[in-house]
C-alpha cells in the first residue's frame, strides 16, 4: 500500500488504541450483560446473578432457573447479534463507500423474510408448531441463502460495487413483493404469526441452538478481521486499490459472503433486526477519529453487543411479562446516533 496515501487517509487515527481503552469498554459491557440477566418480570439481584453463574446452589432455584433457561441464551444472542450486525455494516459501508449502507442492503433480509412468509403464510401457523422452534430458523436460513447464492453468481460479472448494490436493492423488491402477494392472501391469524417474526427479537434463541449462533458468528467475526487489510486499501477508492493489486471480483465476493454468513444467521434466528448495523459503525469512527479497519472491525463489535444489551434491557416492560418489539427499540436508539455524527462531520 502507497504509505503517503495510507497516512492521508489515515492520518487522524491513533496510532494504536491502548488496553486500558478495550478493557473500558469490556467492562462496560459486561455490565450491561449483567443488567440483562437481572431486569425483568422477576428482578434479580446483580449479585445474586454472578453467584448463580458462578455455581452456587444456595441462590433460589426459581432464580437459577430463570437466568440458566431464559436470561442467559437471551444475553449472549444479543452479544453476538449485536456484534455481527455491526461488523457487516462497516463492510458493507466500506465496499460501497456508503453511509447509509447496511448489513441488509444486498436484499438478505427480504430473502430471510420470504423463506419465513413461505413457511407461515403458506403452510399455515401449524407448521411452526408441529415442527418446532428450527423450522423458522432453516426457513429464513434457506431464503436468505438463496439470494446470497444469486449474488455469489452475478458478483463476478460485476464491474462496480454500485451496480452490485443496485442488483442486491432490486432482488430485495423482488423477495419483499412476494412477501406482498402471500400476505394479501392469507388470513388474519397467520399475518399476525408472520408479523411477530419480523418484529424481531433475542428471546427466540433456545439453549440448543446457541451454540449454532455462537461458532457461525465467531467464524464470520474472525473472517471479517482477516479482511480488514484489503478493506483499508478500498477506502482509497476502487481505482487505486486495483493498482496496488487488489482484485475487486475477488474482494466483493469474499465480503459478500461474509456478510451474508453473518447477517443471515442473525435474521435466521432472531428475525430482522434494524439499524445497529448501519448506526454503530458511524458511532465508533466518531469516537476512534479513525477510518483504519483494523481499529474499528473489533471496537464495533464491542459497541455492537453493547447497544443489543441496552436494547434487550429497554424492550422489557419494568415488573411485567410484556416486551416491546425489539426494532422499535433498535430503531429509537440508533437514528439519533446517526443524526447525532451526520451533525458533528460529514458521514464517510
Amino acid at each position: 500500500m502507497n504509505s503517503i496515501s495510507t497516512t492521508k487517509l489515515l492520518g487522524k487515527a491513533r496510532p494504536n488504541l491502548g488496553a486500558g481503552c478495550y478493557l473500558t469498554l469490556l467492562g462496560i459491557l459486561l455490565l450491561l450483560f449483567s443488567c440483562s440477566l437481572s431486569i425483568g418480570a422477576v428482578s434479580i439481584p446483580i449479585a445474586a446473578v454472578w453467584q448463580v453463574l458462578a455455581g452456587d446452589t444456595t441462590t433460589p432455584a426459581s432464580w437459577q432457573t430463570i437466568i440458566w433457561q431464559f436470561r442467559f441464551p437471551k444475553a449472549i444472542t444479543a452479544v453476538f447479534a449485536g456484534a455481527a450486525l455491526a461488523v457487516s455494516g462497516l463492510q458493507m459501508q466500506t465496499l460501497f463507500q456508503n453511509a447509509l449502507a447496511g448489513p441488509y442492503v444486498l436484499g438478505l433480509s427480504s430473502g430471510a423474510s420470504f423463506g419465513v412468509a413461505l413457511l407461515v403464510l403458506g403452510t399455515g401457523q401449524a407448521a411452526l408448531i408441529k415442527t418446532g422452534a428450527w423450522s423458522s430458523v432453516i426457513a429464513a436460513s434457506l431464503g436468505a441463502m438463496a439470494v446470497m447464492g444469486l449474488l455469489s453468481v452475478i458478483a463476478p460479472y460485476v464491474k462496480s460495487s454500485v451496480s452490485l448494490l443496485v442488483i442486491g436493492l432490486l432482488l430485495g423488491y423482488v423477495t419483499g413483493a412476494g412477501v406482498n402477494i402471500l400476505l394479501f392472501f392469507s388470513v388474519p391469524e397467520q399475518i399476525q404469526t408472520y408479523l411477530n417474526w419480523t418484529f424481531g427479537s433475542f428471546t427466540t434463541v433456545t439453549n440448543n441452538q446457541l451454540p449454532w449462533l455462537v461458532s457461525i458468528v465467531s467464524s464470520g467475526l474472525l473472517l471479517a478481521m482477516a479482511l480488514s487489510k484489503p478493506l483499508n486499501l478500498l477506502l482509497l477508492g476502487e481505482d487505486q486499490a486495483r493498482s496496488l493489486g487488489l482484485s475487486m471480483t475477488s474482494i466483493r465476493l469474499l465480503i459478500t459472503l461474509n456478510v451474508s454468513l453473518l447477517a443471515g444467521v442473525v435474521t435466521a434466528f432472531c428475525g430482522p433486526i434494524a439499524f445497529l448495523g448501519v448506526a454503530v459503525p458511524h458511532l465508533a469512527r466518531s469516537l476512534l477519529k479513525t477510518s483504519n479497519l483494523r481499529q474499528l472491525i473489533p471496537t464495533v463489535a464491542i459497541l455492537g453487543s453493547m447497544l443489543a444489551l441496552v436494547a434487550d434491557v429497554l424492550t422489557q416492560v419494568p415488573g411485567t411479562n410484556v416486551l416491546m418489539p425489539l426494532n422499535s427499540v433498535t430503531a429509537l436508539l440508533g437514528a439519533p446516533i446517526v443524526i447525532w455524527v451526520i451533525l458533528r462531520r460529514p458521514l464517510l
